[in-house]
């Protein structure tokens, strides 16, 4: 069986009703054009519009059929998960969204819940409910709170908690905009900006210990570790000069990786580094 464990979904009846009860949403703004439905939460910058792919799901099954895969791990889009929210509408916010993937799941798509991750407490509640409702985990995004937030803060541990009692797939996607303005340009933001973000996001937790705190928890990382793996050396040497850190070579075992990374020799390295099980 072939399965795609990295995917984005939003059911266009998500969309639909989001359009419909956007005034329940005091600090949402809608910005629809052409392109579709774009958002701005708390008077942010606005997000891209929802791309038509990520809610066409009949092209989407031709295309898994064309490729021969047979299930795809769907989380929902980075860009409208609202973690800039505050915490009462993060909430209603995030349970909106788990409600339209649970009801797109099926023997194709295997959906991942989003949670506030602006709030520790109220992410573990949600992710308690998605896990009850028949979500297998979570997708999260690298910086909780926006620009600059981290996974290692210690208001997130009720959160990784839950996630570790729950025995929960917790799989940290980049955010779009990584915090680097020298990405903005040649169309870094993707080819590195997203690699840099998840990196510098998931070397936290390695250095925190919270995937071998945490060990119910499978927490995945995108883009085949984004790098980590070839920086492993630097990260040791930083443990070895100070201790008191958690072991990253140990930790970064603890994971699992998605295959994304567009090059049979980085995956084949990738294989050598972490073992092909965890991959």
């Amino acid at each position: 069986m072939i399965i795609d464990c990295h995917a984005h979904l939003v059911p266009p009846a998500l969309a639909a009703e989001i359009i419909g009860r956007a005034r329940e949403f005091p600090s949402l703004r809608l910005h629809e054009g052409k392109a579709g439905v774009g958002f701005a939460f708390a008077g942010g910058k606005p997000t891209r519009p929802v791309p038509p792919s990520l809610q066409d799901l009949e092209a989407r099954r031709a295309w898994m059929a064309e490729q021969g895969v047979e299930r795809q791990v769907v989380g929902g889009w980075l860009d409208m998960f609202g973690y800039e929210l505050p915490i009462a509408e993060g909430i209603a916010w995030s349970r909106l969204i788990n409600r339209h993937l649970a009801a797109a799941a099926d023997q194709q798509f295997i959906p991942l819940a989003t949670v506030p991750l602006q709030d520790g407490s109220a992410a573990a509640e949600v992710l308690d409910e998605a896990i009850a409702s028949g979500f297998p985990g979570v997708m999260i995004g690298t910086q909780p709170k926006g620009t600059g937030g981290v996974l290692d803060a210690p208001e997130l541990t009720p959160f990784w908690k839950m996630a570790d009692r729950r025995r929960a797939v917790v799989f940290i996607h980049p955010v779009f905009e990584s915090g680097d303005p020298r990405v903005h340009d040649y169309g870094m933001a993707n080819a590195v900006g997203r690699v840099s973000d998840t990196m510098i996001a998931v070397a936290r937790l390695l250095f925190a210990g919270i995937p071998t705190r945490y060990p119910g928890a499978k927490i995945v990382c995108a883009m085949g570790g984004a790098a980590l793996p070839a920086i492993l050396g630097r990260l040791r040497t930083n443990y070895a000069l100070d201790p008191s850190l958690a072991d990253p070579e140990v930790n970064l075992r603890a994971l699992w990786f998605d295959t994304i990374v567009q090059d049979a020799r980085t995956l084949r390295f990738l294989s050598e580094m972490v073992g092909a099980s965890g991959c």
